[in-house]
């Protein structure tokens, strides 16, 4: 059953990320360059700037799941470059790094976890980025509500006429990329009534929704502990802490 699991969201991945590379391959070959002005109307501006939020939180992860600065940083130029579809890679090779023994536990806070043996996860925990994590993503929710003030200003932000080729695969990242958010929502919800009342919000809302859901887990951490406890449900954490001890 759980080996089944890992399949099935391998698959899911690889469809989502073979999805955003076909949409953009498509749209390439019809619509030619992206960077064109009529391209940035303020659906498209307003999208990109909640697409940029979702990958500061990707981009977050990634730092702290890989074993060195070079590793991540070339994971995070990918992320700002292909956005969604680094996105699922990355997550498949996490799945894929998965032991047998793993697969048939929690695969979600397997995937998630850094291996310990990678680095020293007694420096995680001498130096709390709690209260810098909760101003940053309080900021980011700020200003993905002034960009939604942005977008509404224009009356009718949802013109047929602005539904490009580039805006409608733009939308398709923006979806991937709410998509696995809303995966980690419902791993992080000990209620699904919860769960699917982050994910609606989220999936109407974007980055509005997530930064206050990220703030909001981040204030059920104490001040020392370290911020990527974020990541663990509160059944998992207690495991999480037995392993750096």
């Amino acid at each position: 059953m759980a080996i089944s699991a890992v399949i099935g969201w391998r698959i899911v991945f690889v469809v989502l990320a073979c999805t955003m590379a076909t949409s953009i391959a498509y749209t390439i070959a019809i619509d030619g360059s992206p960077f064109r002005t009529e391209n940035f109307s303020r659906l498209m501006v307003a999208t990109i700037i909640d697409i940029s939020i979702s990958t500061v939180a990707i981009a977050t992860w990634i730092s702290y799941k890989e074993p060195n600065w070079i590793a991540s940083t070339i994971w995070i130029v990918f992320l700002v470059c292909l956005g969604s579809i680094t996105t699922c890679a990355y997550i498949l090779c996490q799945l894929w790094q998965l032991s047998s023994h793993e697969s048939f536990k929690d695969i979600m806070y397997h995937v998630l976890i850094n291996n310990p043996n990678k680095k020293g996860m007694e420096q995680h925990r001498k130096h709390s980025n709690v209260m810098i994590a909760k101003i940053i993503y309080s900021v980011l929710g700020c200003l993905m509500a002034v960009n939604l003030v942005y977008l509404f200003s224009d009356g009718r932000p949802f013109r047929k006429e602005i539904f490009t080729p580039w805006m409608v695969t733009t939308l398709i990242d923006y979806f991937i990329l709410v998509t696995v958010l809303s995966i980690w929502m419902f791993y992080k919800e000990e209620s699904w009534l919860t769960a699917i009342f982050w994910i609606v919000l989220v999936q109407t809302l974007g980055s509005t929704s997530t930064c206050p859901f990220i703030v909001k887990e981040l204030f059920k951490l104490n001040s020392e502990d370290p911020a990527h406890l974020i990541l663990f449900k509160a059944s998992h954490r207690l495991g999480y802490q037995q392993i750096i001890q």
